[in-house]
């Protein structure tokens, strides 16, 4: 019988790195975690600002605000409008669907109906809105800077 042997070849042991005391070690973590933390805050900082669309009406504003003095002002007193019109045709659209037994939408009749009815206006409204409610929030924080 023949057997292999494997021998690994000899290893030489590392040196120990030199001991920290251990203030100076607590010390220089709580620095790092204290450096750490400034990085996620400037992070934070930057994606908030980049996220918040506010700023960037505010810039629109003010670019814009000697040939348009008045669009912020405007825009401010025309949202609660365009809110209550969306609304009411929200209204009137649950109501339809819900007070009305005969108000059913499952054949296609009744859906072509239900949607020239609300469809168009209910997108168009909505899109208003969307359009129009950031630049009233911008509009109102300019006026109290």
């Amino acid at each position: 019988m023949h057997f292999q042997y494997v021998v690994a070849p000899p290893t030489f042991a590392f040196q120990a790195p030199p001991q920290i005391p251990p203030v100076e070690l607590e010390q220089s973590l709580l620095r790092e975690l204290i450096d750490v933390q400034r990085e996620q805050l400037a992070y934070l900082r930057a994606a908030h600002e980049a996220h918040h669309s506010s700023s960037r009406w505010i810039a629109f504003f003010r670019r814009w605000s000697e040939e348009f003095p008045n669009a912020g002002d405007g825009c401010l007193k025309a949202f609660p409008h365009v809110e209550r019109a969306f609304l009411r045709l929200v209204d009137d659209l649950s109501n339809r669907l819900t007070d009305h037994e005969d108000s059913s939408i499952d054949d296609e009749f009744s859906l072509g109906e239900f949607l020239d009815r609300y469809g168009m206006r209910l997108s168009q409204l909505g899109n208003v809105l969307n359009i129009l409610g950031p630049l009233a929030e911008a509009a109102r924080i300019t006026a109290t800077e």
